[in-house]
């Protein structure tokens, strides 16, 4: 059975499962969940792909062919997923992570990464990274930290993948300068405006949008209305996230909202020489972090748009 750690502050519950990679089980507020639910049997499976969320690090969404190109060298990377040609969002949420602090409404956890052995196809470079979970009776914040204790600067980003409940009514909300286009494989082949399709500035029922792409220059925050319940949530991150991954899978019943710190393949194209790529490079014993903040309220979002 999963082991579990429980977070409450006034009407809002998470639930949290260190040891599948360091997830996100559950996150409700009067009883109503505002990440999507955790099935049981995935719950007790420990299949995080299935949980509310899951932290993305040391890097968000593919890197081509599983290899990463940095510094002069090639490094082969697993591929986690059987369907996926990719390595794909990190390996922290494939790893236990070990709880450093839990109290009523917070708790830490750890996960050190040696990159020794096998351990080095999942990331060539040694890290050690903290989450921590504030709730309180709105909000839950969250809080990623890298740091490098290996020898060598390595590149890297942050992230989550919060998945959210959808059905026919549910509206998105975000601004964004412009997005990815990507080929039949999800990498990105060309930086465009927003089409109007895909234009979500004013509130957008998600119930006829298929998407799986990364947006750039999203300005802070996303906002998820559920007309139907009369609840709304609002994504905020810092400005370090100045990506936003919307994934809408056709017919299903989520969604999922993704501040991430850089763009798809970021490493690969900025080893090439692309810019404006969001790739960050930690130095030995250097740390970087950054925030996300799921805020609930009452009431639907402003005039949807048509």
């Amino acid at each position: 059975m999963t082991a579990t750690l429980e977070l409450r502050a006034g009407a809002a519950r998470t639930l949290l499962a260190p040891e599948i990679g360091g997830a996100i089980a559950a996150f409700e507020w009067n009883g109503e969940p505002i990440l999507r639910p955790t099935p049981e049997d995935a719950l007790a499976a420990g299949d995080v792909r299935r949980f509310a969320s899951y932290p993305l690090l040391p890097f968000s969404n593919r890197i081509a062919g599983a290899t990463l190109h940095w510094n002069g060298a090639a490094y082969a990377l697993q591929r986690p997923l059987a369907d996926e040609p990719h390595a794909i969002h990190g390996n922290g949420w494939r790893r236990p992570w070990r709880v450093v602090e839990h109290v009523s409404a917070r708790a830490t956890l750890e996960l050190t990464h040696t990159a020794a052995g096998q351990s080095g196809e999942e990331w060539p470079f040694a890290y050690r990274a903290r989450q921590t979970f504030e709730l309180a009776s709105r909000t839950l914040a969250l809080t990623l930290v890298l740091a490098n204790t290996g020898a060598a600067p390595f590149p890297f980003g942050l992230g989550w993948h919060p998945f959210f409940p959808r059905n026919t009514l549910t509206t998105l909300r975000f601004a964004a300068s412009g997005v990815w286009h990507t080929d039949s494989a999800r990498l990105p082949t060309r930086l465009a405006p927003v089409p109007s399709e895909w234009e979500f500035e004013k509130p957008r029922p998600l119930a006829a949008t298929a998407l799986d792409n990364c947006f750039a220059g999203w300005r802070s925050p996303a906002t998820i209305a559920w007309p139907d319940r009369g609840l709304l949530a609002e994504i905020s991150a810092d400005a370090a996230c100045a990506y936003l991954v919307v994934y809408v899978p056709r017919d299903a019943d989520f969604c999922a909202v993704e501040p991430v710190t850089h763009m798809t393949d970021a490493f690969n194209r900025a080893a090439a020489g692309a810019p404006a790529t969001g790739t960050r490079v930690l130095a030995p014993g250097s740390t970087f972090s950054c925030r996300m903040r799921i805020s609930v309220s009452l009431g639907a979002d402003d005039a949807v748009a048509v």
